[in-house]
């Protein structure tokens, strides 16, 4: 098999990948059902959003979870999201903050920030939750210039291509002891093909360069499959 490229060995899976998204998406609907009870403000958040014709991107139900579980274990009170959709993933985070938290989200689209701060406003929150319209790394410098108090956690969920300036950013927005975590850092195994021509499997890849050579903070990344097909995450931990 070693005479296989990368590209070749792709053909080769894709058609068993096919078969099991039927049963990666059954487990995850198992989980989901049997942890993460529906919930009307997150249902509608889904719904709303495609009825809105946002992509169907957001984190799969126990994803979201997972996030809410991570920010209350390092008992999180200020997040930073970077890429809001229609603010399925907020809403998870938000519900992790205690009395007196708070989240900041960026969102390029001013049409997808319409329907996730109505989401937000719907599941209670509005009160702790505060979406900034823009590009993100125009966003992010006048964050940074607020000298605001270190974030706990940070969620970068957004164009891939440019997760190397998404990180750059979050470490100098995060506190010791906080975590970046990154999303969509697998993309169907594609982020191993060196010679890739998609920006964004070349944008997580130089991401992963910059976090190897980073000796701020201690890393890893999980491949997942599920709802969302083959993908994965990174968590960062600054160290102290």
């Amino acid at each position: 098999m070693l005479w296989l490229t990368v590209r070749n060995w792709f053909q080769i899976i894709g058609g068993a990948i096919r078969l099991s998204q039927t049963l990666w998406t059954a487990v995850d609907d198992y989980i989901v059902g049997a942890l993460s009870p529906s919930d009307a403000a997150l249902d509608q958040a889904l719904a709303d959003s495609t009825a809105a014709g946002l992509p169907a991107i957001n984190v799969a139900p126990n994803q979201g979870k997972l996030l809410q579980l991570l920010a209350q274990t390092i008992g999180a009170r200020r997040v930073l999201e970077v890429g809001t959709l229609g603010g399925y993933s907020t809403i998870w985070l938000a519900r992790a903050l205690p009395p007196g938290g708070r989240l900041v989200t960026l969102e390029y689209s001013p049409a997808h920030a319409e329907v996730a701060r109505a989401n937000i406003d719907r599941a209670g929150l509005a009160d702790i939750v505060e979406v900034r319209v823009g590009a993100a790394l125009e966003s992010l410098p006048r964050l940074a210039a607020e000298n605001p108090e270190p974030f706990d956690l940070v969620f970068i969920d957004a164009d891939k291509e440019n997760n190397p300036h998404y990180f750059s950013w979050a470490l100098r927005l995060t506190r010791p002891g906080g975590l970046i975590i990154i999303d969509n850092v697998v993309r169907g195994g594609v982020v191993i093909d060196e010679l890739s021509q998609d920006p964004n499997a070349q944008g997580i890849r130089q991401m992963y360069d910059m976090i190897a050579a980073e000796p701020r903070v201690s890393a890893t990344a999980v491949q997942t499959v599920g709802s969302k097909g083959h993908d994965g995450f990174a968590i960062a931990l600054v160290k102290a």
